[in-house]
């Protein structure tokens, strides 16, 4: 059980936190801190139980604030990769939760060890993976994860999470879930292959295999992989640091088969992702549902969805998280009634 203590003395009050979120939303926190170590979060979660309200923040790339956060704002920014176990086919390494996923990623992929090159360049940081079993390409995170370490927020208890018991789902887990503001993700172990042939990459994605062109896919190598994912999001998002965004705002659609197919008769020219065998549901593309209500481009006030990319709402500049948010709604409202789909918002609205 967690015991009262003094605050921390690097506690600060009425921070912007403007710096710490990609879209670049000007609201403050009553207060603030920054987390670097353990001992730096155990001491922070004696002082929890002192807020009302507690928000643990990293990237910042998947949140949307829409007010000033009337209570502790802890920024988690534990550091470290190192190597847990290896054979000679594979390694398990483990990475603390505040560093920047990409850097992981090419970490990874400049020691050409293979399973997560075709999540490059996803913004946020690695506590924020498991979290929301980042994906795309045709590969996520649940594919590679051996477990989830963290810390339960009540009592400061250490716990470990199999794969299995992370009850990873699209875009989806037990720390979204059950576990949702009740676990503080600290670090996760992947495991990888080393030196990696061709035959063991995801490269037969259609957007990958365009990218790669002319190039055999069975001389693929992971380092090719991880350029041509660059690319492509390159071409397809914009950077936040130029433009605020927080990447996908709403998750595919997941839809029964009786109405993909009632859709697809009304829409034949939509698209489709390839269903799992035996699978009850089918994931509608969000992006072209959005784009066919006349969104892409579109732009209110200081926010709207992208030129390139209608699932991705933007800030440009000055935009509130209300403006935001109402634009979501709207956008929400519009496929419902065209398509009869409720699209889910992927981006945390706090």
């Amino acid at each position: 059980m967690l015991v009262s203590r003094e605050l921390p003395m690097n506690i600060q009050h009425d921070v912007s936190l403007k710096p710490y979120n990609t879209f670049g939303i000007d609201v403050f926190a009553h207060a603030f801190v920054g987390v670097t170590t353990h001992e730096e979060l155990d001491d922070t979660l004696f002082h929890v139980c002192g807020f009302e309200r507690s928000f643990v923040l990293g990237g910042g790339s998947n949140v949307l604030f829409t007010r000033n956060f009337d209570g502790l704002v802890v920024h988690l920014a534990l550091r470290g990769i190192r190597v847990y176990s290896e054979d000679d086919e594979f390694v398990t390494i483990e990475s603390s939760a505040g560093e920047r996923w990409d850097d992981l990623v090419q970490y990874c992929v400049e020691r050409n060890w293979g399973g997560i090159e075709n999540l490059s360049l996803i913004p946020g940081t690695v506590g924020a993976a498991p979290v929301q079993n980042i994906g795309a390409y045709g590969v996520e995170l649940q594919d590679t994860i051996v477990c989830v370490q963290g810390v339960m927020r009540q009592t400061g208890d250490q716990r470990i999470f199999t794969r299995e018991q992370c009850r990873f789902g699209y875009r989806d887990s037990v720390f979204k879930r059950e576990l949702r503001d009740q676990c503080i993700v600290t670090s996760i172990r992947l495991r990888l292959r080393k030196n990696p042939r061709a035959e063991h990459l995801s490269v037969r994605y259609g957007a990958i295999a365009a990218e790669l062109g002319q190039k055999l896919l069975s001389e693929c190598t992971i380092r090719d992989v991880s350029e041509a994912v660059r690319r492509i999001r390159r071409s397809k998002l914009p950077n936040p640091a130029e433009l605020g965004n927080a990447g996908s705002f709403f998750k595919n659609p997941e839809v029964t088969h009786e109405v993909a197919e009632r859709i697809k008769r009304e829409f034949p020219a939509m698209p489709l992702f390839p269903a799992l065998k035996d699978a009850p549901l089918v994931k509608l593309p969000a992006g072209w549902l959005i784009e066919q209500c006349g969104w892409k481009g579109k732009r209110i006030g200081n926010t709207g969805a992208h030129i390139q990319q209608a699932l991705v709402l933007v800030n440009y500049g000055g935009a509130s998280g209300n403006e935001v948010f109402a634009c979501a709604q709207a956008i929400q409202e519009s496929v419902q009634v065209r398509f009869g789909v409720r699209l889910e918002m992927e981006v945390n609205i706090v």
